[in-house]
Order: structure tokens, then C-alpha cells, then sequence
């Protein structure tokens, strides 16, 4: 790039290095696809921050754009969707320049409005020049049932008919809408079945003839844009939601998906969550950040659930945060030099589960709370065997069926439930041996105790109360005909 003054009129454009004529009048699809194969032959990742998509979704959006096209991403919510459109603004040049005073980022050699083909007329190459950066090149709408064709595309502004003595069919009387303010730039709709459709009916033009009309009057705007939009696939395929018309001048359509993995979610979990506080160091024990991404998957498989809603990445990300805030409370008020989280410390963060969970009529009638415990237990379960396999347990349970229990905590420090745990035969051996825990630390011995118990909890060997009592699990009775119990279902 230059280090020259950037040019403040159109002469000095033109002389300009960044105001070559060809460069100028790329259109923003061309400005993408070149930006986008510069990055791609200088390798590393296609936008920073988006993780888990680089062999699905990246390679159809590196296709969109090469193909020119104007594109959808179908997911369910918290996919990163959002975040994908955003990142879209990393392939436009640093910045743009424009007819200084447009509305719709006039390019000076091929001004569209009637207000900067009038200055360009009148002053020719002393006509001032403006410079955007390429972050006011997106603009980003929510669609609901409310939004207006003015809102979208404009309308006529009687207002300024009156003070400028126009007629109302001058196109200096137009208000214009955020689309053709995105004019040269990315117009991102997203939840695009919400939109009404006469809306729908008025992006038509735009996306295939590359215009539009305000109010009847015959106002043609070739507009310079690229039209991205999300939706949830339910939504999107759901006779009435999407007019067909405008479905069929959808370039791509992309599909998001969760993580596949869990290690993949930990690692998107890691880097979206807040854990790093300012008051205590923070140490997060792995089985416990673990615990937390296998609660989401749980959810996610959960038939009291509904799928069609799905369940965020926002979730783990928001229980991570509420479980070090729980245990940022007990360093603090037991003035300890650290932060530990334990398994304890996630039941203290049920409320990120059950606000983040849209539940089937199954689901309704349990209720969320207790959804929520039992994906706890899950996860916790689920952790454990992956990490320990089919360990034997059977000093553990029969200590507690002889009638032992224990009471656990998130307001006690963790170097007295180790000592506790160590009542358990074989209890803080076994976490040690499988590496669940390092041999002397007692706040990683002490969430991988919790571990555990909270797996035999999930196999419905021992019970555990609310308020974190572990005892023996109630006796059942056995069903008739002699028929074992096979039930999925857990202790409250």
C-alpha cells in the first residue's frame, strides 16, 4: 500500500496510486473474490477466531464467493453464523473512497445518485473525495415482521421535497433504506423468514437485476452489493416462510453445524469464555471444563428437547463463565490464592443451562431444572468413562450402600473435601491412578472425587440430594415377571 496522503479530490484521485480507474470500479463481488485468493495462496486461516469449519463449511463460502454469488448460511442458532458475515469485511480493501457527502458511497467514476452526479458536474476533478474503512462497509438487520420496504430499500421524504423545492418524483427526495447505504459493501439480513413478504418481494430486483425503485417512481439505482443472509434450515424449508422467487436468486446456501467433537467445543468454549479474572488467578481443572462441553452434546441428544430450536455453543460458553464466577466467590471469601473449579461448581451454573434449553411437551412436564441436573450427571458420566473406562467401583458403592455418606459443597475449600474424600476406600487412589487428578494437588483431587460420584450418581449406583448430600441409592422395586430395570432415568 502507499504511503502517499490519501487524495482529497477527484484530480487527485485519479493521480493517485489507490485511485487507479480499474481498481475503483471493481465490483465489491470482484474486490472479495480477489482479496479472498490473495489470502488463500498466503495460507493460515480464512478468518481468525471462526474454529471447527475448515473442511465443511469454509471450502462452500471460499466457493460462493469465487462463483460471485450472493449467499445464505442455514444453521441453528449460535453456529456462528453471525460471525462468519462479519468476518466477511477482512476480504474488502482497507478502505474505499467515495464521493464526498453520498449516502450510498458513490463511486466517483461511476456516481449512481443524482447528488453526486451533480457535483461531479459542477466541479469535475475538484470535487471532494471521502475515504471509508472497510468496517462501515457492512451493514447488519434483523429481520422481524415489522420491518417495512422503506426500512429495507427507502422511501420519498416529503421533508426534504418541502425544504429543497422538489417534486416528490425528484430522487433528491428520497430517504434512502440500509440497503442501498450498503451500496459497494455487505448487506447482512439475518432470520430472513421473518422478513414480511412484500419485503422479500422487494429484494427481488437487487439481487438479479441489480436495481431498485422507491415508491413507483422511476428511480433505478444499480446497486453494488453482495446479499448474505442466515436462517435456521426449519425455517427455510417451511412452506410460506421463504417467497420462492427470491429463494431461487440465492446464489449458495450454506450449512453450519455444531462442533463435532468435544474437544473442538472445548476449544471454541475456551476461547469465547470469559475465565481470566482480575482478582485470583484462575486454574481450571480439565475434567471439569470437559464436564462442561458434554453438557451441551448431552442436550443436543436429548429427545425431551426440542432439536429444531438446538442448543447454542453460547450455553458451555455461558456455564464456564457462570462456574469460575461460583468459584471466584469461594476464593474470595475463604482467601484463597486461586481459583479451582469443581464438578460442585457447575449446579451453582444450572441457570445457564435452563435458559438456554427449549423444551419438547416431555420435557415441560419434568421441568428444566431437573433436565438440567440429569445433563450434568450425564456429561459427568460420560467424561468419566472416557477417561477411565470400565474402572472397577465396587469399594466406592458398597462403602455408600453400607450406609456412609457424604456431604459436598461449592463453599468449602477443596483441600478439606480432599481430606473428606479420603474417607472413601479407594476413592482418591483411583482418581490418581487413572490420571484423573495430579497425585498432591488437592483441588484437582478433589473435583476429580467429584467426578466420580456424580458418574455413579448417572448409573443410578448412589443418589445424590440437591444440596450435594452423596448417599446409597433408594432400593427399587423389581419389576414383575422378573425383568430387570433397564430405564435411562436418573435420581433427583
Amino acid at each position: 500500500m502507499s504511503h502517499q496522503p490519501l487524495p482529497t479530490t477527484l484530480g487527485a484521485l485519479k493521480a493517485h496510486p489507490l485511485g487507479t480507474r480499474q481498481r475503483v470500479l471493481r465490483s465489491v463481488k470482484d474486490e472479495l473474490r480477489e482479496n479472498l485468493i490473495a489470502r488463500l495462496r498466503g495460507g493460515g486461516p480464512l478468518f481468525a477466531g471462526v474454529l471447527g469449519y475448515e473442511e465443511t463449511v469454509m471450502p462452500q463460502i471460499v466457493n460462493a464467493i469465487l462463483a460471485r454469488h450472493n449467499f445464505i448460511l442455514l444453521g441453528l442458532r449460535g453456529q456462528a453464523k453471525s460471525r462468519i458475515l462479519r468476518a466477511l469485511v477482512t476480504l474488502l480493501d482497507e478502505r474505499m473512497p467515495i464521493v464526498a457527502g453520498s449516502e450510498i458511497n458513490d463511486n466517483p467514476y461511476a456516481p449512481i445518485s443524482k447528488y453526486a452526479r451533480q457535483r461531479i458536474e459542477e466541479l469535475g476533478d475538484e470535487t471532494p473525495i471521502a475515504w471509508v474503512e472497510r468496517g462501515n462497509r457492512y451493514v447488519e438487520k434483523l429481520a422481524t415482521p415489522d420491518v417495512t420496504i422503506a426500512d429495507i430499500i427507502g422511501d420519498v421524504d416529503p421533508i426534504k421535497a418541502a425544504r429543497g423545492g422538489h417534486i416528490l418524483s425528484d430522487e433528491l427526495t428520497i430517504h434512502y433504506g440500509m440497503l442501498p447505504r450498503a451500496n459497494r459493501g455487505l448487506f447482512a439480513l439475518n432470520e430472513l423468514p421473518d422478513l414480511a413478504g412484500k419485503v422479500q418481494v422487494g429484494l427481488f430486483n437487487i439481487m438479479q437485476e441489480g436495481d431498485v425503485q422507491i415508491k413507483g417512481y422511476p428511480v433505478r439505482l444499480p446497486l453494488d452489493v453482495l446479499l448474505c443472509f442466515t436462517a435456521n434450515p426449519e425455517d427455510y424449508t417451511a412452506r410460506g416462510k421463504i417467497i420462492t422467487p427470491l429463494k431461487d436468486r440465492i446464489g449458495s446456501e450454506v450449512l453450519t453445524h455444531y462442533s463435532e467433537t468435544v474437544e473442538l467445543g472445548m476449544a471454541i468454549t475456551a476461547q469465547e469464555a470469559w475465565t481470566q479474572r482480575g482478582s485470583l488467578p484462575v486454574r481450571l481443572p480439565d475434567v471439569v471444563a470437559e464436564v462442561i462441553e458434554r453438557i451441551a452434546f448431552e442436550a443436543r441428544t436429548d429427545k425431551r428437547i426440542d432439536r429444531r430450536s438446538g442448543v447454542s455453543q453460547r450455553m458451555p460458553i455461558s456455564v464456564m463463565e457462570g462456574v469460575v464466577s461460583n468459584a471466584e466467590r469461594r476464593a474470595i471469601t475463604l482467601g484463597l490464592h486461586e481459583i479451582v473449579p469443581r464438578i460442585s461448581d457447575v449446579y451453582a451454573a444450572l441457570p445457564a443451562i435452563t435458559g438456554k434449553i427449549e423444551l419438547e411437551y416431555e420435557g415441560e412436564l419434568v421441568g428444566a431444572a431437573t433436565i438440567a441436573r440429569e445433563l450434568i450427571r450425564r456429561a459427568a458420566d460420560a467424561t468419566f468413562r472416557d477417561r477411565a473406562g470400565n474402572v472397577n467401583l465396587d469399594d466406592v458403592i458398597l462403602w455408600f450402600e453400607d450406609g456412609a455418606a457424604l456431604q459436598v459443597t461449592d463453599d468449602v475449600d477443596s483441600a478439606v473435601l480432599a481430606r473428606a474424600f479420603d474417607s472413601v476406600p479407594g476413592l482418591t487412589a483411583l482418581v490418581h491412578h487413572v490420571g484423573l487428578a495430579p497425585a498432591r494437588d488437592a483441588a484437582t483431587t478433589a473435583a476429580a472425587c467429584e467426578l466420580v460420584l456424580e458418574s455413579l450418581v448417572a448409573r443410578r449406583k448412589i443418589s445424590r440430594s440437591d444440596a450435594g448430600h452423596y448417599s446409597r441409592a433408594p432400593q427399587e422395586r423389581r419389576p414383575r415377571g422378573g425383568q430387570q430395570d433397564l430405564g435411562g432415568g436418573l435420581s433427583a
